[in-house]
């Protein structure tokens, strides 16, 4: 008897020994629309929710949640054969309802002759979005890409012209047209196009760790696909381009494909 509970302290302590050796530092609050900033050991391996997680050289890694993510999430990290698992609780939110009438029909409702322009549109965005890239921008800080009163936000279940569609997942900033428009932090572009269907003047940039930022409605496009760009570098001019009703900017935040809270983002700096 006392042997075997030798046995079972020394696999207690072990067991202990194990979770020690896994460092773990969470940055930010787990909530719905919310990005989190980790750090662990640059040797480790992170899983979210089953999802293999990039980690920068110093151990740093990201990991975000979406509009209606589930009020729980599993981390998972390995380190050698130690294991720590922490289950994150994930904090829920209630949602503005935005009526937005004076549309033309046709944003509301696309004739049949766009949609295919709609659906390519949508893929380049799509696929754009699972990009994950070693690239530290996301790690660097956040500025806001142009001041101006908050017109939409995040989250918020849109009515057009009376008819719900689907909610709005950026924050609108409303300003003149011609005001430059910055990024947001570093990065790559990775998509610069004048004219798309719905969003018209569209950039969209790469800041590493699946982590991408949208800027749309642009009444110019000051960069192109494939070359970097420095926080605070101008990008483009704010517009009354694609679906709108007014001058502003729609600034969007993605992680991978969960829709980020943009205003959490740029509240918390990183």
């Amino acid at each position: 008897m006392a042997r075997s509970l030798a046995a079972l302290l020394v696999l207690m302590l072990g067991v202990c020994a194990a979770r020690a050796e896994v460092p773990l530092v969470l940055s930010g609050e787990a909530r719905q629309g919310g990005l989190l900033i980790g750090r662990t050991s640059p040797a480790a391996e992170v899983e979210l929710n089953g999802r293999r997680i990039r980690l920068a050289p110093d151990g740093r890694f990201v990991i975000g949640f979406g509009r209606d993510h589930p009020p729980q999430a599993r981390l998972e990290i390995r380190l050698g054969q130690a294991r720590l698992g922490r289950d994150l609780v994930v904090s829920q939110r209630s949602y503005d309802i935005q009526r937005i009438d004076g549309l033309p029909p046709a944003q509301v409702t696309p004739p049949p002759e766009v949609l295919e322009r709609i659906r390519a549109e949508a893929a380049r965005i799509q696929e754009l979005r699972t990009r994950d890239s070693g690239l530290a921008g996301v790690l660097g800080g956040w500025i806001w890409p142009v001041n101006g009163p908050i017109t939409g936000v995040y989250g918020s279940q849109r009515i057009l012209n009376g008819e719900p569609r689907q909610p709005h997942f950026g924050i609108d900033i409303a300003a003149p047209t011609g005001t430059p428009v910055v990024a947001a932090a570093d990065g790559e572009v990775v998509l610069a196009e004048a004219d798309f269907y719905f969003t018209g003047g569209t950039v969209m940039i790469d800041h590493g760790h699946g982590v991408s930022s949208v800027y749309s409605h642009l009444s110019r496009v000051d960069v192109t696909a494939g070359r970097p760009v420095a926080r605070g570098e101008r990008i483009g001019a704010v517009g009354a381009t694609g679906r709108v009703t007014g001058a502003h900017l729609d600034f969007r935040v993605n992680w991978l494909n969960e829709r980020i809270d943009p205003a959490l983002v740029l509240a918390g700096g990183r």
